[in-house]
């Protein structure tokens, strides 16, 4: 009999410590931290909004009030260790980073309204769809969309001095996921 109740004082606690655990994180956020557009780090929890309205929900902590914030709204933020940054109201994944980045974009925010007071203004947010892939500089904020037209261009203008990277860019066969590769030897090259 003292082991039934043992055993059943063992699963009450390892159900009520289960429970206590999954209260910390709220139903469909992640732990994660964002920038705002003025500077500002806070960390908290996060929920991805990107494809369905170009926007995050954030709580900073377990009993504070959900706010949203659209990608005009923040500078960068960071979901279990993905990073993203905010590009014209954008979401971009970095997939790679360092002068050049290679982002993957993750929202639409074209003709998405914001409000200045009680005007609504429309941004164009970023040429591209979700899931295309970027090269972006770092050093003068020059983002470039990089298709399957484009893929010699950006990688000649963006990788020119650098033959390993355009090297690995070529080997890449037109699979422009594959560029990340290229980036990454174009960050580590020596001057």
């Amino acid at each position: 009999m003292k082991i039934i109740n043992a055993l059943t004082v063992l699963f009450f606690s390892v159900v009520l410590l289960k429970a206590n655990a999954q209260s910390d994180v709220p139903n469909g956020f992640k732990k994660g931290n964002i920038v705002t557009a003025d500077g500002n780090l806070q960390s908290g929890y996060v929920k991805d909004n990107m494809r369905n309205n170009a926007s995050i929900a954030f709580i900073p902590g377990a009993d504070q009030k959900k706010k949203n914030y659209a990608g005009t709204d923040l500078k960068s933020l960071e979901i279990e260790g993905a990073k993203y940054i905010c590009i014209k109201g954008d979401f971009f994944k970095v997939l790679c980073e360092g002068e050049l980045n290679f982002l993957q974009k993750c929202s639409d925010a074209s003709q998405k309204p914001s409000y200045n007071g009680t005007e609504v203004i429309f941004t164009n947010g970023t040429e591209g769809k979700p899931n295309d892939y970027f090269i972006y500089s770092t050093t003068d904020r020059q983002l470039k969309l990089v298709s399957r037209k484009n893929v010699d261009e950006v990688v000649a203008s963006s990788f020119a001095g650098c033959r390993e990277a355009i090297d690995k860019a070529k080997n890449a066969n037109r699979d422009i996921s594959q560029l990340k590769d290229a980036v990454t030897a174009y960050n580590n090259r020596s001057n």
